[in-house]
């Protein structure tokens, strides 16, 4: 029992975790257990079916900004296992990389998930998948654990938990007799349903926005694109994010303003003068630099009307579409209704967990990595790069402790 690993979950970091312990010690005998017939299921429909499985971080002033969670494990672990480190590590086993989209996203050049699934199953070939075999309760015996599965009990020396993120406490429930600290989970990375029949009929249109929630701190920009049921895109995607908890505690419910040209009311209200003052014979319905169907509902929300002459606005009206332009304010009525970009905030407590080694501090040899533990991100490759970062921080130690001499 003293070279047996047991790897709870086949999705990211899991399958990654034991392809590195076998590159490091080859004659491990490392098992995996997954509750689902098929490993690596969520990898392979990640983007679409394409897998953004890292970025670039270009443009990111801080790890927090991607990390609203995790971010000071995540700011340790970049450096010996950031993007070089799995661009590289996918490009030898076959899956170079493609050039970065304008987000930073790094595609494999195929453009197919399937080739990261594949290297990531060849890189763990040796080791024994249990496939529908879910693992239950784990609990800490003389030289190791005992973890009940179908088969019936096994025993490990050291076990890896990967089970990826869950919505509800229940989820992580299997670590109780172990009592690991958790943070409660709340979903993240979710769209914004909006009622206003209004906004909805907007459906298609995409523009550079910002959007914050009144009365907090919490903000965020990108690409915005208007849905038949509300928000979607980057923008509503970080805000998701950000706001995880503070959404979940008010029932997916919240005032929501939107900024339509990501500009300060100075600069909006310069850009809108100058606007007005090129033409100003033209009507004011007339769209100049933003799509026509979002202008006319902007002048609209600020309550001017679309038939007059641009030098017809007075003062009152430049600020009221300004207010309009820069402050467009709905409710957030719930959840979109679609779970594509599903993750989890919350999980298990980094506070318990070394984070260099994602090593329990309460029972050696139990490890965390994936999105289990408290660490998310916002979409763009990021939750799987966490993925990668921590199944290789936990594949070394627990390599390291498999080819030290016996104490």
């Amino acid at each position: 029992m003293t070279r047996t690993v047991a790897i709870i979950g086949a999705g990211a970091a899991g399958c990654f975790a034991a392809a590195e312990i076998l590159r490091r010690c080859g004659d491990a005998d490392v098992h995996i257990f997954e509750s689902g017939r098929k490993p690596l299921s969520k990898v392979a429909v990640t983007g679409g079916g394409r897998c953004n499985y890292t970025n670039t971080f270009e443009g990111v002033k801080s790890v927090q900004e991607v990390y609203p969670r995790g971010a000071r494990l995540m700011k340790r672990l970049l450096k010996p296992y950031g993007k070089d480190y799995v661009i590289r590590w996918f490009a030898e086993r076959g899956v170079p990389p493609a050039v970065p989209d304008d987000g930073g996203c790094i595609f494999p050049r195929s453009q197919k998930a399937s080739d990261i699934v594949g290297a990531l199953l060849r890189g763990c070939r040796c080791a024994k998948m249990h496939l529908g075999c879910k693992a239950g309760k784990i609990r800490s015996v003389e030289d190791g654990f005992s973890i009940e599965t179908p088969e019936g009990l096994f025993q490990a020396s050291y076990v890896l938990v990967t089970t990826g993120g869950s919505p509800s406490p229940e989820g992580i429930s299997f670590l109780g007799p172990l009592h690991i600290a958790t943070v409660p989970p709340v979903p993240s990375l979710y769209t914004f349903e909006i009622l206003d029949k209004d906004l909805r009929a907007l459906t298609g249109i995409v523009v550079e926005a910002s959007l914050r929630i009144p009365g907090t701190t919490l903000r965020s920009s990108g690409p915005l694109l208007v849905t038949d049921w509300g928000l979607s895109g980057p923008a509503a995607l970080k805000l998701s994010s950000y706001a995880a908890r503070h959404l979940y505690e008010r029932g997916f419910r919240s005032p929501l303003s939107v900024n339509w040209l990501s500009m300060n009311e100075n600069e909006a209200e310069a850009l809108v003068v100058d606007i007005l003052s090129e033409a100003p014979s033209k009507l004011l319905s007339t769209a100049d630099f933003l799509p026509s169907r979002l202008w006319a509902h902007i002048i609209s929300r600020a309550g001017l009307r679309g038939d007059i002459r641009r030098a017809e606005m007075g003062s009152k009206g430049v600020r009221r579409l300004v207010a309009a332009l820069t402050g467009d304010t709905y409710e957030i009525s719930g959840k979109g209704r679609f779970r594509d970009e599903f993750v989890t905030a919350g999980g298990v407590d980094l506070q318990g967990i070394n984070l260099s080694t994602m090593e329990s501090k309460a029972h050696r040899g139990l490890y965390f990595a994936g999105e289990v533990l408290d660490v998310d991100a916002v979409t763009g490759g990021f939750n799987l790069q966490a993925a990668w970062a921590t199944g290789a921080a936990a594949a070394a130690s627990i390599a390291a402790e498999l080819l030290a001499p016996p104490a």
